[in-house]
């Protein structure tokens, strides 16, 4: 007899078990993730050592290299097409840095590599392999190299980002980074949407490529591939499963019609463009001939043997300053070095200015020529010939420069526009106020006490806004400015670095971001001067005037400062680092949160200065008064006191003999300061600090 409990168990174990329910996030939701991981190693293999770069490039005591050229280059094709501003000159940075920043770009760059060739390989990235995510061609299999390149270069990144680049470009926002990223964003997510008409939905640079993105891990068979699969044995059925859609048939009608409109416009633009070329080429043509024609003529005019009188003889060396002719540029250069008449002088140097700029070149070539011929013969007759030729030639430049409008790009390098001994009164003096000079290059020219008052060396570009790629700036490098006036100018971003500006005038005058590397600033004039982030690395401004200077966030590391004069400077942020300011005066200044370490401050004046959390670690403060001086929160480790004023006290009536004003305290602020590790601290300093609040180790 059968136990029915036996048969139930029977047959219910012969019933086919229901499969466990599994959530399985979307597809979709999982291919955001993925992208989004891929996205923040890519960003983040970049961002780590930049930053790393950027913090030990602060470190003002490691030694300094010039930025890697790769980088430089980098960082101007960078710059240009988002509107950033472009560091020009030569740029140091802590050697670390050189290589932390080399990583930046590097590293990002492999990284991208590398994935591309996994997703080509095996259709799959490392953060897509993660989340089950697996990209194939239409056959099913892996999309290949060219695929990808297609996939990624062009439809994901480049047709997105160069949409979202010419309506950012060209749009009122411009140049606002911001918003360019974002809309840069939605136009990346947007082209990943694909067409919401489609029966299979695909993104754009899968449609471009021609590949799928399936799920890695689905065992579910589509529907409309179930009615094959069922034909299929197990084995077939589980390849199927992996197989995307065929994609809809296109049409070759609008195909073909899409064909021979694209070949018929690259033919018709390039008929037109080659006709404009040889319309162009023409008409060049037969202006430099008319012009060469019309030189000949005058040339013919000015032939003493023809009778010409000097009044049809200046009338003719004024037309050939009209001639768009290289040639009659020479000869009117020529003709300024050998012609004694004055009056025919005069016009000679009014044909020139009349020929603008284009004789600029010419004049530049003969001044340099005239001077290296002056030089050679001193004072003998022949020198002082040449003397005034050079200054004929000075003379011209001037006025062209003064009366010919923009300047951009004009190059005078290595021009003598100055005189050649400082202290001298010059021959010529170059004039040049109130001008527009962005954009000149006066590269290692002279211009020894020039007048520049209240002129411009910067100015916007095309884009018509400040600090950016197409800003028009001067390049001054390596350039003589002795006894120049300078004030009021703009010279903000300008290169001066290794220029000589000792007895230069710059009071009032703007140099934020200025680039002054090596620069000789001894003796200058900076009263009220803005140098905000100006680089005064390694420069020399023994006996400056800095009085009520704007050096905030300056770097001066290891500038020679000796006896300067920065009363009420302002210097807070500044890099101060192994700075030489023996005998200065830095009363009343603020140096709040400055790095005045292993600077030499030996007699300084630093009355009444605000030294608040400023780094004074080994600094040497010997004979220093810093009396009425604020150093809470200073770091004072390793500092020198030896003879430090800290405090003043009582005067002897009897040797007093000019009352001194009651301001107060004369005591240095010093609560809370640590003293602790403090060097040739005498009694008296060490009562005054354990009475005021200061922290020492033998305070009682």
């Amino acid at each position: 007899m059968a136990n029915p409990m036996i048969g139930k168990s029977s047959s219910q174990s012969s019933r086919p078990k229901e499969p466990k329910k599994v959530k399985i996030t979307p597809l979709a939701t999982r291919r955001f993730v993925a992208w989004t991981v891929e996205i923040t190693l890519f960003i983040a293999s970049g961002l780590v050592p930049y930053s790393l770069g950027v913090y030990v490039n602060s470190r003002s005591e490691i030694q300094r290299v010039p930025l890697n050229p790769v980088l430089v280059v980098t960082e101007k094709a960078i710059a240009r097409p988002l509107a950033l501003p472009i560091s020009y000159g030569i740029r140091n940075v802590a050697w670390p840095t050189n290589i932390l920043w080399t990583l930046a770009l590097l590293l990002p760059t492999s990284l991208c590599g590398w994935q591309l060739y996994l997703l080509a390989k095996t259709g799959s990235t490392i953060p897509k392999r993660w989340f089950g995510v697996r990209v194939v061609n239409i056959a099913g299999e892996t999309p290949g190299l060219s695929a990808v390149i297609v996939r990624e270069g062009l439809g994901r990144w480049t047709i997105p980002v160069s949409a979202a680049y010419l309506l950012w470009r060209y749009s009122f926002v411009f140049p606002n980074l911001a918003l360019f990223t974002s809309l840069a964003m939605l136009m990346i997510l947007a082209e990943s949407k694909g067409w919401p008409n489609q029966k299979h939905r695909r993104s754009f640079h899968d449609q471009l490529a021609g590949t799928y993105t399936i799920d890695a891990t689905s065992t579910v068979i589509p529907a409309e591939e179930h009615s094959t699969a069922t034909e299929n044995n197990a084995d077939s059925a589980a390849n199927q499963q992996s197989t995307p859609p065929s994609s809809p048939r296109n049409n070759p009608t609008i195909s073909l019609f899409l064909v021979g409109l694209t070949s018929m416009i690259a033919v018709l633009s390039t008929l037109i463009g080659t006709q404009i070329y040889i319309q162009t080429q023409e008409n060049q043509r037969r202006s430099e001939q008319t012009n060469s024609q019309k030189f000949l003529e005058l040339i013919r005019s000015l032939n003493p043997n023809n009778g010409v009188t000097n009044e049809d003889r200046q009338r003719v060396i004024l037309a050939l300053g009209s001639v768009d002719d290289k040639q009659s540029i020479k000869l009117l250069i020529d003709l300024l070095v050998k012609e004694t008449d004055p009056k025919t002088l005069d016009t000679i140097q009014q044909a020139l200015t009349n020929a603008g700029f284009k004789a600029i070149p010419e004049l530049n070539r003969m001044n340099q020529f005239l001077a290296g011929e002056l030089a050679s013969m001193g004072k003998s007759a022949n020198g002082e010939i040449r003397q005034n030729q050079l200054i004929l030639t000075q003379q011209v430049i001037n006025k062209i420069l003064a009366y010919n409008g923009k300047i951009n790009k004009i190059d005078l390098s290595n021009a003598q526009l100055g005189s050649q001994a400082s202290g001298k009164k010059p021959l010529f003096n170059l004039v040049l106020n109130n001008l527009d000079l962005s954009g000149i290059v006066l590269k290692s020219a002279n211009l020894n006490q020039a007048n520049f008052q209240g002129s411009r060396f910067r100015s916007v570009g095309e884009d018509g806004r400040g600090d950016t790629y197409d800003d028009a700036i001067a390049d001054l490098n390596n350039t003589q400015l002795k006894q120049a006036n300078l004030s009021n100018t703009n010279l903000s971003r300008v290169p001066m670095s290794r220029s000589d500006l000792s007895g230069a005038n710059l009071n009032k005058s703007n140099l934020s971001y200025t680039r002054l590397f090596n620069a000789n600033l001894s003796s200058t004039q900076l009263v009220g001067t803005d140098l905000r982030n100006a680089i005064l690395e390694n420069a020399s401004l023994t006996n400056a005037d800095l009085s009520n200077a704007n050096l905030t966030e300056a770097n001066l590391y290891a500038a020679h400062l000796v006896r300067v004069s920065a009363i009420g400077t302002q210097l807070a942020y500044a890099n101060l680092t192994k700075t030489d300011w023996q005998g200065a005066d830095l009363s009343e200044s603020y140096l709040d949160y400055a790095n005045l370490s292993h600077a030499n401050l030996s007699a300084t004046r630093l009355t009444g200065a605000s030294l608040r959390s400023t780094n004074l670690e080994n600094a040497n403060l010997r004979n220093a008064d810093l009396s009425r001086a604020d150093l809470q929160g200073a770091n004072v480790a390793g500092a020198d006191f030896q003879g430090t004023i800290l405090f003043v006290g009582k005067q002897n009536p009897a040797d007093q003999f000019v009352e001194t004003p009651d301001i107060g305290s004369q005591n240095a602020s010093i609560k809370g300061v640590d003293f602790s590790q403090a060097k040739n601290l005498d009694p008296q300093q060490l009562a005054f600090i354990c009475t005021q609040g200061g922290l020492n180790s033998r305070c009682p």
